[in-house]
């Protein structure tokens, strides 16, 4: 058993790390010991404050439409700081500074003004996929993006924490703690990030390149970057792919807490051990099926994703009271739901990673965020006024979404049936 986890391809890779996307992995499960600590509670925290549904899907749409802005000035912010210094100063502005407003929040408007800043994260998504992948094997990528979903499913190991705080100091006072343990520890892994990285090879070259120039001049530069999104199909697809996992991943980590606290029924301090549950599943998957995807071929994997993902919503909304048969619908559904989207970020991640033009990447990454936060906006809004009718509702529009995906990748692939091989996208 030793000897076969020792060849695991992705054990392997993790052993094998150097330079930039060591210290990107090797960081990346401090999220489990911060902000992951407070996600199971972070929709109910909102609600305690006498927040309606609607008005946390307006907080979410907020959030959506900083990122857009952010996911809109990335590019030449990436190129003209570097990919290191961005991420650092970004990463610390958009959840360091988060983390210490909710930790003190008080109603509606205190997480306004969070959403605001955290919206600032699609900057160092773009500068930290770019110190993650600029300097690594192309054909390690897929594999690099399931480390770190690995990495951050580990704060599984770390849920007990949230749930034992919430049983014995109450839901808003547990959430304080946590919320401001999240500042610091969010800090440290910025700063031990900055310690231990490098500026990319790419990352000098447009830093020189951009040395002096007005931004105005560097955004100009996103025609060249469209002109080759256009010309590229892939990265349309990849596009494509982006907004519907995007949107639905927004729904469901938005009202998945809700529907399961306030229309099952499930009690707070248990609200913890199902994301703890998640993570392993997530980790297990890892490690038995999607390591398998390959990257010559993603047609299968998407289908399954999705239609993983359908199955889990479906069962979800399903599940009406927390007897035994709900509790066992719903811990299956979380299986199903984690399948699906484990699956779909790897793809959607590799997806982009693949065909993004490496001299013109800050800038393509930066126009697909964009594009994705401009189209996903509405739905945070959208989402709370259909869970204010029904909390079903948001899970309906998710199942929609999805089949929308399995649409584009159908249209896809028959359009460019070079891409799709016969070995269906896995290793055997």
């Amino acid at each position: 058993m030793k000897k076969i986890l020792k060849n695991h391809k992705l054990v392997r890779t993790l052993t094998e790390l150097r330079g930039n996307p060591r210290a990107c992995i090797y960081t990346e499960p401090l999220w489990g010991l911060s902000v992951n600590l407070c996600l199971p509670y972070a929709t109910v925290y909102m609600l305690a404050f006498g927040m309606s549904d609607t008005e946390v899907g307006i907080v979410s749409s907020i959030y959506m439409f900083s990122q857009m802005i952010s996911a809109f000035l990335a590019g030449p912010v990436v190129d003209r700081m570097g990919r290191r210094k961005s991420t650092a100063l970004f990463d610390f502005l958009s959840w360091s500074v988060p983390c210490l407003i909710w930790a003190i929040s008080r109603n509606f408007w205190y997480f306004v003004v969070a959403a605001l800043f955290n919206g600032l994260a699609k900057i160092p998504a773009v500068s930290w996929d770019c110190l993650l992948v600029e300097d690594a094997p192309k054909d390690s990528i897929t594999y690099l993006y399931s480390l770190e979903l690995i990495a951050t499913n580990l704060s599984a190991l770390f849920a007990p924490i949230s749930s034992v705080l919430v049983s014995r100091l109450t839901l808003v006072p547990a959430l304080r703690i946590l919320y401001m343990n999240a500042f610091i520890v969010m800090t440290v892994k910025l700063l031990l990030l900055y310690r231990f990285s490098t500026e990319t090879k790419v990352g000098r070259a447009r830093q020189e390149a951009t040395r002096g120039r007005p931004l105005g001049i560097l955004l100009s530069g996103y025609r060249n970057a469209v002109h080759k999104i256009r010309a590229s199909r892939g990265t349309v697809f990849s596009i494509i792919i982006s907004i519907v996992v995007e949107i639905t991943s927004m729904l469901g980590s938005t009202f998945w807490q809700i529907i399961v606290s306030r229309r099952i029924g499930v009690p707070d301090e248990l609200l913890p051990v199902f994301p703890m549950a998640r993570n392993i599943v997530s980790i297990i998957l890892f490690f038995t099926v999607i390591w398998r995807i390959r990257q010559t071929n993603m047609k299968v994997p998407l289908y399954a994703g999705f239609l993983s993902s359908i199955l889990g919503c479906v069962l979800l909304i399903s599940v009406k009271s927390t007897d035994f048969w709900g509790y066992l619908i719903l811990s299956v559904s979380i299986i199903f739901e984690e399948l699906g989207g484990s699956m779909l970020f790897t793809l959607r991640e590799s997806l982009v990673a693949i065909n993004a033009d490496p001299e013109e990447r800050s800038n393509i990454l930066a126009i697909l965020q964009t594009i994705v936060m401009l189209v996903s906006v509405p739905f945070g809004y959208i989402g709370g006024f259909l869970s204010d009718i029904d909390r079903t509702l948001p899970f309906v529009l998710t199942i929609v979404l999805l089949l929308v995906g399995i649409l584009a990748t159908f249209l896809h692939y028959r359009r460019n049936p070079r891409t799709a091989e016969s070995t269906g996208g896995m290793d055997s």
